[in-house]
């Protein structure tokens, strides 16, 4: 039988896409784009239920609220982290290569890193990784609780750095210039101050203002997390690695 053509007086309803069933994962997700995109500060519920194109009360059934959104948000962060096998070998090259990738993944998800700050790791992505440093370690012949205690310390050095850069994030965001522009004037004005000082009151400022200017984000962050892992590494030196029998 052939269909009946609608009058034309009458509208031709189009048939929407079905909507994708809400669940814990598309809800994370959205959080996480929101949170790239604009800043920790712009994550709610109700921002996510609009991202989603629901209501907040739909979003209560999966995510009790927004602080577990928040760690569940972390916690897929994390997911992006390799974790090595432990080479006893080079375990200390291993635990540095991996603190230079969780800070890598931080710093690509805005400001994501303050949610760790003051945050004792209880999802399975963040005690993957914690589980992961203790084994490249015990492997490299590190003392327990040595290691445990660098896990914690680890674990801060890179959120308050990542965290420090998203702090510079905002403010370019604020600005409207691009990043490389914003940070460009921003440190030449701080390096102009420096060397206006008067050197009769600062003399050792201003005579190293190049080293204290020189060194970029990434430097910084080598410098410090050696100095840590040259002290970690100093309660092995007479000891020497061992595997895990």
């Amino acid at each position: 039988m052939t269909d009946i053509p609608a009058p034309p007086w009458r509208k031709t309803r189009r048939a929407s896409a079905p909507r994708a069933v809400l669940n814990r994962d598309l809800i994370v997700a959205a959080g996480l784009r929101i949170l790239d995109a604009e800043g920790l500060d712009a994550v709610s519920m109700r921002r996510v239920a609009q991202e989603l194109g629901t209501g907040p009360a739909s979003l209560y059934a999966h995510v009790e609220n927004k602080e577990e959104l928040l760690d569940l948000i972390y916690d897929e962060v994390m997911g992006e982290i390799q974790v090595p096998e432990p080479e006893p070998e080079r375990w200390l090259e291993q635990l540095r290569e991996l603190i230079m990738e969780a800070s890598r993944v931080f710093r690509a998800h805005a400001d994501i890193a303050k949610v760790g700050l003051a945050t004792i790791p209880t999802g399975p992505n963040a005690l993957r990784i914690a589980d992961a440093q203790l084994a490249v370690m015990l492997a490299g012949g590190v003392p327990p609780k040595v290691a445990a205690l660098m896990i914690d310390r680890l674990g801060l050095y890179v959120c308050s750095d990542a965290y420090e850069g998203s702090l510079y994030l905002n403010r370019q965001r604020a600005s409207g210039s691009d990043l490389e522009s914003f940070l460009g004037e921003f440190f030449g004005q701080i390096e102009e101050f420096y060397r206006s000082l008067p050197a009769d009151r600062f003399p050792h400022l201003v005579a190293q203002i190049d080293n204290l200017m020189e060194a970029g984000g990434t430097e910084r962050f080598e410098f410090g997390l050696d100095l840590l892992l040259r002290g970690l590494a100093s309660h092995v030196e007479t000891a020497g690695p061992t595997t895990k029998g």
